[in-house]
């Protein structure tokens, strides 16, 4: 397969450098605990697997060319950002009132809270239809005529996850080495509340714009 990858991969690094709601995700919970990013990475990038063996089968094409079909995964992945960003909040709310009352503030990293984060990662990401408008639009601009697109576009789409999931690993290294500002219940009281508003505000922009 003769693809450019160098022009590829500068590509899918931009994608990936400017923040979306993946990014929220993983930062988000990188600042908990490593395992909690990693998981959170591991689901934003699972999501990202759907989308690429959906335009790889062709699947991804029928649903951008139906007005209704996008808008409802619009839609519904606006209203989960909104979802998110509520719990944000009403987490800040509850750990300013617990630290007036003198308890402090659990950060756990149990079992189900990394299931949580992986959930949270691969449902932010199946339920971006831009998402899978860049396998659409991107990928195929690299596939050449002397193959199998879908093969070129599957081989591809790997490379981009592969990439996604190291670039979200060292985002995690770097934020859970900043998790000392968030011992401070005041800093971490405005990174939540900061965090969930900016999911609201980017759940309510997509649903407004649909």
């Amino acid at each position: 397969m003769s693809v450019d990858l160098l022009g590829f991969l500068g590509v899918v690094l931009v994608a990936y450098v400017v923040p979306g709601p993946d990014f929220l995700v993983v930062v988000r919970s990188a600042a908990e605990h490593p395992a909690k990013g990693r998981a959170a990475a591991l689901g934003a990038q699972s999501g990202l697997c759907v989308h690429m063996v959906a335009a790889a089968v062709g699947l991804s094409v029928l649903a951008a060319r139906s007005p209704v079909v996008y808008d409802a995964v619009t839609l519904m992945g606006a209203a989960y950002l909104v979802h998110l960003g509520v719990r944000a909040v009403l987490a800040a709310r509850r750990a300013a009132r617990q630290q007036r009352g003198g308890r402090g503030v659990r950060v756990g990293a149990s079992r189900a809270r990394w299931r949580s984060c992986f959930a949270q990662g691969f449902l932010t990401n199946v339920l971006n239809p831009k998402a899978a408008l860049f396998f659409l639009s991107v990928l195929p601009q690299f596939v050449h005529g002397d193959g199998s697109p879908t093969r070129q576009i599957f081989l591809l789409g790997v490379l981009d996850v592969l990439v996604g999931v190291a670039y979200w690993f060292a985002l995690v290294t770097v934020a859970f080495r900043l998790r000392v500002l968030l011992v401070r219940p005041r800093f971490r009281h405005r990174w939540e509340l900061t965090t969930g508003w900016l999911f609201i505000g980017i759940g309510v922009g997509a649903a407004v714009a649909t």
